[in-house]
């Protein structure tokens, strides 16, 4: 239990601080905006244990704080948008603070959390991660992710599976796009011959009710301060996805056949607390080894077969945002991958 009390205090400690920001604005906004950035950074460098789970160790609290993960994000989320609109008071120094670690919670934090969610067996959790994903106006990454991005990661027909050389604003509208255009095909042609309501509605629809409600409710200046932070979420999504596979290509026989996925197809990283704050979601390659092993349980194993960051997750997504620094950091690493392994680069 003692690693489920980390995730839960890595998760719910900074929430708790915007939430306060929200209302209350001053140092309480500061100090959101602080423990998401440098207080985060810090952590990351000075604690560097992070604990391996036992094979066969169970997590049954890991459902219960995603559940109230989820919790949080739907109560964090129009209170944000109030702040940022006005709507609590809080000064325009206050409302950057919290607009900035509001965004980065719900990229970082809620966005790890509604992926776990949509792995789960349990329809209830499934559908509990897709509304959060529809509340930050990405629903069609809930089908886009199982049925595209799982099976066809490190191949061309993966839209989120960056290239090398491919700048991240490139990839960022290219892979947008894609995964809704490839969720929808996926999702149809699941539906063929016995018919049903189509996902893709309740995304469209939940988001477009949301909107609304935002619209009645908050007025334009709430609608924008919704749509600024969805975007600044679904941003950080699509870092994350960049960032995890930049440059892996999956090897494919000459007639045609895709290997299978292996551990040398994403990117990971140790650090202790942002590891921790996205619920292990830095242990790329064991998610995709075992995509419905619960967060908990991600395993670095160790041997050299996982390629490293040699930073953060969220340090090597803020480089992503300047593609000549990103290039010069990890062209050389997926030099060194190839000359290693022999694989594509």
């Amino acid at each position: 239990m003692q690693g489920m009390a980390v995730f839960a205090g890595a998760t719910l400690a900074p929430a708790l601080l915007i939430g306060l920001g929200a209302v209350l604005g001053g140092y309480w906004a500061l100090a959101a905006l602080l423990a998401m950035t440098l207080l985060a950074a810090a952590l990351d460098l000075l604690v560097r244990l992070v604990p391996e789970a036992r094979a066969g160790q169970e997590f049954p609290a890991a459902d219960g704080l995603s559940v109230v993960l989820a919790c949080v994000h739907f109560v964090l989320l129009p209170l944000a948008v109030l702040a940022l609109s006005g709507g609590t008071g809080i000064g325009w120094g206050a409302r950057g603070a919290v607009a900035l670690a509001a965004g980065m919670w719900f990229g970082q934090v809620s966005n790890s959390n509604a992926h776990e969610l949509i792995h789960r067996t349990d329809r209830r959790l499934f559908r509990l991660g897709m509304w959060v994903y529809i509340s930050l106006l990405f629903g069609h990454h809930t089908s886009a992710h199982r049925l595209v991005h799982h099976p066809n990661v490190g191949l061309d027909s993966d839209p989120n599976t960056a290239r090398k050389g491919e700048g991240f604003y490139h990839f960022a509208l290219r892979a947008w796009r894609g995964s809704f255009v490839e969720g929808l095909r996926a999702e149809t042609a699941r539906r063929q011959g016995r018919g049903g309501w189509h996902p893709y509605r309740t995304y469209a629809l939940g988001a477009l009710a949301g909107l609304a409600l935002v619209w009645a409710l908050a007025g334009g200046a709430g609608l924008a301060a919704w749509l600024a932070l969805a975007s600044y979420a679904q941003m950080q999504l699509l870092l994350s996805d960049y960032v995890q596979h930049y440059g892996l290509a999956r090897p494919v026989s000459a007639g045609g056949r895709p290997a299978p996925v292996g551990p040398e197809l994403s990117w990971n990283a140790p650090h202790w607390f942002t590891t921790h704050l996205m619920l292990n979601a830095p242990r790329h390659s064991d998610h995709h080894a075992h995509p419905a092993r619960p967060y908990p349980a991600l395993r670095l194993a160790g041997t050299g077969a996982e390629p490293m960051l040699p930073a953060s997750l969220p340090a090597m997504a803020a480089l992503a945002m300047v593609p000549p620094l990103w290039k010069r950091v990890m062209h050389p690493r997926l030099a060194a991958l190839t000359k290693a392994t022999g694989a594509q680069g």
